[in-house]
């Protein structure tokens, strides 16, 4: 009997330190994310304001790649890694990748080289669509992190977070879907288990990636923390149609169901209908034009070899994932009193950690 407590003993202190990660929302958790990604800003200045990461330790960190994109791996020693995403930075190719805001289809074939193709999938649905600037950003990383991954996992690593803040969230989006879909491929280790955490995100794709987004992180694995304060978290801007509702709907045979009524009543309803219908048809292939083709022409001067598949018809951005919205109280609005000057007063790291240890809950 003693011999058999001493080996349970032995055994719960010899793994203690090697605890897998947990479902839900930690916020110890997210805020040593957030001085993670601190750290992935490169800006020492900036970084000399903040804490450094208490319990992990950079083990790479990648050059520039893409359009001015960038990760870097941590860990823990204790069996978990962390991919930490940097957003955006003050070069023009960066912004240029927030603005490529057309959507195409969730599955496909970039062309990133001339040598090089990148065959993705982030969702099953064919309606499903996502920010082509944000893919062509995850596409490059992706190409050095699933092979980090596979090389930690050789080392017993099975645990990996995935951080990123404000366009780091946006791509944080798109390489958790992208990693899940080559779990479901066989192409990565189906005991390889993923937590995200996105900071300060914006809106990934349409309502039907969403929906796959959401269905597989459910149940505590994928969070966006928002300052409601912030814009960033409200853009790309959006624009719904009527061919952005399921198949089944109330409006897929109003303009039959209108011209069977008897003059004038179908006339003046015909014209109401259009008027509601038309311009949202005609914002979203403006969408379409500006921030799509037209941007295109801009990003072939830092990607020339780029191609991306067919814009899909939508620029119906929607918020993503489970939300944990960060309390902004009387202190906080004095400390950071809204203004027209500093446009990311509300949007860099310091608001959001500031807010996030004011959390009530773990």
């Amino acid at each position: 009997m003693a011999r058999r407590l001493f080996l349970i003993l032995f055994l719960v202190f010899s793994f203690a330190g090697y605890a897998q990660l947990r479902p839900g929302f930690d916020k110890e958790e997210y805020l040593e994310m957030m001085r993670i990604s601190i750290c992935s800003v490169r800006d020492s200045a900036y970084a000399s304001d903040f804490e450094k990461p208490k319990t992990h330790r950079m083990l790479y960190q990648s050059g520039n790649i893409g359009l001015e994109n960038s990760w870097d791996l941590w860990t823990d020693d204790k069996g978990t890694a962390v991919i930490s995403l940097r957003g955006t930075t003050r070069s023009a190719e960066s912004w240029l990748e927030n603005f490529y805001a057309a959507m195409v289809p969730a599955k496909g074939t970039l062309q990133l080289d001339k040598n090089t193709t990148f065959n993705y999938q982030l969702a099953e649905n064919p309606e499903a669509a996502v920010h082509v600037g944000w893919l062509v950003g995850m596409a490059f990383l992706a190409r050095e992190i699933v092979p980090k991954i596979e090389q930690l996992y050789q080392n017993n690593t099975k645990d990996f977070l995935i951080m990123g803040h404000s366009q780091g969230g946006g791509i944080a989006y798109l390489l958790t879907a992208y990693l899940y879909q080559l779990q479901r491929q066989h192409l990565l280790p189906e005991d390889i288990r993923f937590k995200t955490y996105c900071s300060a995100g914006p809106k990934p794709g349409n309502l039907y990636f969403a929906y796959e987004y959401e269905a597989l992180t459910q149940n505590g694995w994928a969070y966006n923390v928002v300052n409601p304060l912030d814009w960033v978290p409200e853009t790309p801007f959006s624009v719904q149609t009527l061919n952005d509702f399921n198949v089944t709907n109330p409006f897929k045979d109003a303009k039959k169901a209108i011209r069977k009524e008897k003059f004038p009543r179908n006339v003046a309803l015909g014209y109401a209908f259009s008027r509601m219908d038309n311009p949202s048809r005609k914002a979203q292939r403006n969408y379409e034009k500006f921030l799509g083709k037209m941007t295109s022409k801009l990003v072939a001067k830092y990607l020339k070899d780029l191609k991306v598949p067919d814009y899909a018809p939508t620029a119906n951005y929607v918020r993503t994932g489970a939300m944990i919205v960060l309390p902004v109280d009387e202190a906080y609005q004095k400390q950071f009193p809204s203004n027209d000057k500093n446009v990311f007063l509300h949007h860099v790291h310091k608001p959001y950690i500031i807010l996030a240890s004011k959390l009530s809950f773990p």
